[in-house]
């Protein structure tokens, strides 16, 4: 006899992991042992943060940033699969989303270190190739080698990759339905017991209060959200978004205050957010056409947010 709502209990499991939590919400019978999903669970973001990191000198991103330009650098199959997903959406945003943006990154603060301004004007001032244009893939033999001395910063999708790997564990132990999540990123798998879509509150980019401007229902489908209002540092009394501009180098001087994107797995929803904020509303809410991305798109218009929706996901609803 199937279970039904009330025969099941709620877990909701969470832990620590690249400088924020990863979270887990499912339900199962009464008699089900949740600790080996939370244990795979915190063992596959840590694996995530530890192939993929800028802040663990040992990671092995950091192992082919240290590399000479040329060098074969044998990877982890997980890193190669988030590099060649960052370079092919560094293609098809025409460069929008680039994962060479390490340099910058560092420089204005956003990484191990504060902002420094000699490296900031070295940002600034540095024509650096896009990395889809200079790093090469061997993915039959899993190793990476930069034609260029760039650095590379996954902060864009690591986070998406990492909620996609909970959403693996939760499959391998056939979780009917899961929300998953790191930070902002979540993805959910089926549905509730009930039956119905997991519910998603998209925030406001309001820095000072936590409220929703948008409710998502969510089912078999991955929601990320790139904002200024959360990550950002302050250099000379101004307020800087952690998104940088790789045609600048440095962060974004006219943005969306945030862009959210709803794909097929998180991993591609957390880089096209990141990419449509750098293209901005007008020609963000093309390609997202283009690309059939439900999006929403916020702009400030001084005290006031307009919003832009691209997809019948953030459409007004009928009363």
């Amino acid at each position: 006899m199937a279970k039904t709502f009330t025969d099941l209990t709620r877990h909701a499991l969470n832990g620590a992991t690249m400088g924020t939590r990863w979270s887990a919400l499912f339900h199962m019978p009464a008699d089900f042992d949740v600790r080996p999903v939370e244990r795979a669970m915190a063992q596959a973001v840590a694996e995530v943060d530890a192939q993929m990191s800028t802040w663990k000198a040992d990671s092995d991103l950091m192992r082919l940033n240290a590399a000479p330009t040329g060098a074969w650098v044998e990877l982890p199959a997980a890193l190669m699969t988030v590099l060649e997903a960052g370079l092919a959406i560094g293609r098809a945003s025409d460069g929008a989303f680039d994962i060479a943006m390490g340099d910058a990154v560092a420089a204005w603060g956003f990484g191990p270190q504060a902002a420094a301004e000699s490296r900031i004007r070295a940002a600034l001032s540095t024509t650096r190739p896009a990395a889809h244009d200079v790093v090469e893939l061997d993915t039959a033999a899993g190793r990476a080698r930069k034609h260029a001395p760039v650095s590379l910063d996954l902060c864009g999708i690591a986070k998406g990759y990492g909620v996609d790997r909970l959403a693996e564990v939760a499959k391998a132990f056939a979780l009917p339905g899961a929300l998953l999540a790191i930070d902002g990123e979540l993805r959910a798998l089926g549905t509730q017991p009930d039956g119905t879509p997991w519910t998603v509150a998209i925030e406001d980019p309001d820095p000072l209060a936590r409220k929703p401007c948008a409710i998502l229902a969510l089912e078999n489908a991955a929601v990320a959200t790139s904002g200024d209002y959360r990550h950002f540092v302050e250099i000379g009394g101004q307020r800087l978004s952690h998104t940088m501009d790789p045609k600048r180098g440095g962060p974004l001087a006219h943005a969306p205050a945030s862009v959210t994107v709803v794909a097929e797995t998180c991993m591609a929803a957390d880089a096209w957010a990141t990419a449509l904020m750098v293209k901005g509303r007008l020609e963000g809410a093309r390609i997202a056409r283009k690309l059939t991305l439900d999006a929403l798109f916020i702009d400030r218009d001084g005290d006031r947010l307009r919003r832009t929706p691209v997809g019948s996901l953030f459409q007004p609803r009928p009363a």
